[in-house]
């Protein structure tokens, strides 16, 4: 056998991940490494302990709990009509949390829509998110000093701008890197593999991160690959292929640590298989119990990646049941906080509607813009 590197030795040996019946070692390929170090009890597997500080292990755990309460706040406001459509992230934040804890300022971050947790964690205000998905232009764009690129709806399209924009780091000698992640559906995009093929073969400093949440809207993996271990398919283009717990915070970081660090040094693109679960709706324009039963979903509400988090914070000393409690009263409050910023300042500006299509508008825009203005002043519109 083949020696292993230092830096995987013994990970092999973790508990198995299981997702829609199949055991993930138990048809694990030798070449992929597969990492858990956290189980869903909350015990550190033996000889994998990490060597964060105390100081991130509780800003991570804090960010998770932020983002869990902005998650269940905006669901509130869109079903009280306050909001527009959402893509929760209930389940998933250490996936989340993960992929973006390594990343300094000057590195890059290409989000798909499900990834306000990463951005909060990146520099976005949570009123800045309320007003971008309540569909106000002033939410879109990053804020500055902010290096991410505006999410996109449209499944997996800013996966190529991100390959992009690794390729161009790597051409100006630039000593950082790009993260960019997309779910297990968008990896059936066209998009996607194009993008991994570039990132090859141009080498580029950039991590994919699949957050392989079991579902593509409402088709589950089984249905939409023949493969079912996704990391396979980064190994065919020739990227680096990891699959991780992505419910275990600690295996994230350090899988992304390690990732990063590969890409700042030169040596290429990873591709870091997440698996999850969505235990939520895909939107809130979606009904899961449409085409889900509720029995796939339980099991995974007992992995809850803050729950495991804060068993192990505990042992360590680190945290009560009662500090726990205290931070979750603690964000519900920012939360609310930040929805107030958001309600005075999220306001329409009807007049501005035509303004941001052309430079100069064409005549026939510009005769149905006066007739819109118009119908504004006889109704009072401001």
């Amino acid at each position: 056998d083949k020696a292993k590197p230092a830096a995987t030795a013994g990970r092999e040996s973790a508990p198995p991940l299981d997702q829609g019946g199949f055991d993930i070692r138990a048809v694990n390929p030798d070449p992929i490494e597969c990492l858990q170090i956290l189980n869903e009890h909350g015990e550190v597997e033996e000889g994998l302990s990490p060597d964060f500080t105390d100081e991130e292990l509780l800003a991570v755990h804090r960010a998770m709990v932020l983002g869990r309460a902005f998650d269940a706040r905006m669901l509130a406001m869109q079903r009280q009509g306050q909001m527009g459509t959402f893509a929760p992230n209930l389940g998933q934040e250490a996936c989340m949390m993960g992929q973006v804890w390594p990343l300094g300022p000057d590195d890059w971050f290409a989000p798909s829509y499900r990834s306000f947790g990463a951005q909060m964690w990146r520099g976005w205000s949570m009123d800045r998110l309320m007003t971008l998905w309540a569909g106000y232009h002033d939410g879109f764009p990053p804020p500055p000093e902010v290096n991410d690129l505006p999410f996109s709806i449209v499944i997996g399209s800013h996966v190529p701008p991100a390959t992009g924009i690794a390729m161009a780091m790597r051409r100006a000698k630039d000593p950082h890197c790009v993260v960019t992640n997309f779910g297990d559906g968008a990896f059936s995009q066209g998009a996607v593999a194009e993008s991994l093929n570039f990132a090859a073969v141009d080498q580029a400093p950039i991590v994919f991160v699949c957050e392989n949440n079991g579902w593509g809207i409402s088709t589950p993996l089984d249905k939409q690959a023949g493969q079912p271990i996704l990391a396979l398919r980064g190994l065919g283009y020739g990227v680096h292929s990891i699959r991780v717990d992505g419910n275990d915070i600690l295996a994230m970081m350090t899988a992304m640590k390690e990732a990063c660090e590969r890409a700042r040094r030169g040596e290429g693109p990873t591709l870091v298989d997440a698996v999850t679960y969505r235990l939520s709706l895909h939107t809130t324009a979606d009904h899961p119990t449409v085409y889900r039963n509720d029995a796939l979903v339980e099991p995974w509400r007992a992995r809850c990646p803050i729950r495991r988090l804060e068993t192990w914070l505990c042992k360590r000393g680190l945290m009560s049941e009662t500090q726990a409690n205290e931070l979750r009263d603690t964000c519900e409050e920012e939360v609310l906080a930040a929805r107030e910023k958001f309600r005075a300042e999220a306001k329409a500006r009807p007049r501005e509607i035509f303004d941001h299509l052309y430079a100069s508008l064409p005549p026939e825009l510009e005769e149905q813009r006066m007739e819109y203005l118009r119908r504004l002043d006889r109704k009072g519109v401001e």
